[in-house]
């Protein structure tokens, strides 16, 4: 851990009260008024908001194979402007995280990296080719530490392909994240299936290709008596899906994107493909009922699905451009303007949704323990009265395809602690060579 000691003055908390925080050693030291000061170095929190550090379940990180798009350095920096501390980082590299030695390689990345925890996910089928199940209890066992499969990108759509990774994995206590996207009723699909589409003339992406894969998946996961977890939630109708299967004691959570939560297929009549996306924006009825699902907890957590291209996969046809959209810098942001200021969530929910939530869907023990003493000190502090032109002046990461390029978006990111050392502070990434030699020094002193 690091030594250093940091005092953040004046910091409110989600519930409303005020307090000093003191770092010190990689934990959250003492909470409390007028603290000493002694020896730390003071950060001023006074009108910020203390969050702990965001918890991210659905990452492309790219590397292995894709640095071009992508590196694990360039993604964690992402990651901690938009207040990350910990990221799960998707198997659809080259090679694919299929076996223990690449998710291996990039747990090593991060902490060589060092600006954020970065847990891998293994594929549940040997290269994401849905036909044989990957290592999976391999990855389980090696320092990885493995407990989130998934084939993301790809749904596993063998329904006895999916009942023996249910079966496998809940003997480690995993979980399987599916892409609820059923192939064979998406063949060239391009947006949402609607009235759109129709005016567009682009092959529509209906939300039961969505919707009966997860209905199969939550009666599957009731026979195994496994965990499941459902990715990027789009559609009203999953949502009702889920809510029956939450209703009737299965054990499934769900994920929204914060662009599910705020965009919708209006967009697409610009052609611009910065709004292309697997699965695609849907209409209004569905954000909304996206919305209120997150809200009754139907959905469990948001997670960004950060996607980065480059920029000739985007800047191309709709129809040859790639599906994704780059999230981790806008996602507080957006959750924001989306949840919190409509009233339907507040910071104490947030903190839920987007860090305590998803550490215990992925099993990660140092991350979503929220702001007390004792604490790994994963904090962020956040100013929701701030109010931004977003840009690519924002973007931290490698790809520029934002769908929020110039909209007006509330709140700034402006102080992120990992495991007690700032990676952001003034709203300004710290140096990589400063990170990395803290990361190396907390490495050292947990080992010693």
């Amino acid at each position: 851990m690091t030594t250093e000691t940091y005092l953040l003055r004046q910091a409110t908390l989600a519930d409303g009260s005020t307090t000093d925080i003191r770092i010190a050693d990689g934990i959250i030291a003492e909470l409390g008024g007028s603290l000493s000061a002694d020896g730390a170095s003071v950060v001023d929190a006074d009108g910020l908001l203390a969050l702990p550090g965001l918890v991210d379940l659905h990452t492309h990180l790219r590397e292995p194979g894709y640095e071009q798009s992508e590196t694990v350095l360039t993604g964690t920096q992402a990651a901690a402007a938009g207040g990350f501390t910990a990221v799960f980082a998707m198997a659809n590299t080259s090679p694919v995280a299929d076996t223990a030695g690449v998710v291996e390689q990039e747990l090593a990345l991060g902490q060589e990296a060092g600006y954020a925890t970065v847990q891998p996910i293994g594929a549940v089928t040997v290269g994401l080719a849905g036909e044989q199940l990957a290592e999976l209890g391999a990855m389980a066992a090696s320092r990885a530490q493995v407990r989130v499969f998934s084939d993301d990108g790809f749904c596993v759509s063998d329904p006895l392909l999916m009942r023996r990774a249910l079966e496998y994995v809940k003997s480690f206590d995993g979980v399987i994240a599916q892409h609820a996207q059923d192939p064979r009723l998406t063949v060239g699909a391009q947006m949402n299936e609607g009235a759109v589409s129709g005016e567009l003339g682009l092959q529509g992406w209906p939300a039961v290709a969505e919707e009966s894969i997860i209905a199969r998946d939550v009666l599957l996961a009731e026979h195994v008596g496994s965990r499941l977890h459902i990715c990027h939630v789009s559609t009203a109708g999953s949502v009702d899906v889920i809510r029956w299967a939450k209703a009737r004691g299965i054990s499934v959570t769900a994920e929204v994107t914060p662009h599910h939560l705020l965009l919708t297929e209006e967009l697409v009549r610009s052609y611009d493909a910065r709004y292309k996306v697997n699965p695609p924006l849907r209409r209004q009825e569905d954000v909304l009922a996206l919305r209120e699902a997150l809200a009754d907890g139907t959905i469990d957590i948001v997670a960004t699905d950060h996607a980065p291209h480059p920029t000739e996969h985007k800047d191309c046809e709709w129809d040859a451009a790639a599906n994704g959209m780059v999230g981790l810098e806008s996602a507080l942001s957006v959750v924001q303007a989306s949840v919190v200021d409509t009233g339907l969530l507040n910071w104490s929910d947030v903190a839920r949704v987007l860090s305590s939530a998803p550490a215990r869907i992925g099993r990660i023990t140092r991350h979503g323990q929220g702001i007390a003493v004792g604490a790994p000190a994963q904090v962020l502090l956040y100013d929701p009265r701030a109010s931004r032109t977003f840009s690519t002046g924002d973007l931290r990461g490698k790809g520029m395809n934002s769908p929020y390029l110039d909209l007006t978006l509330p709140g700034r990111v402006v102080a992120t602690f990992h495991d007690g050392y700032p990676t952001v502070l003034d709203g300004a990434l710290r140096p990589v060579d400063e990170i990395a030699q803290q990361a190396r020094a907390g490495r050292a002193a947990a080992n010693a």
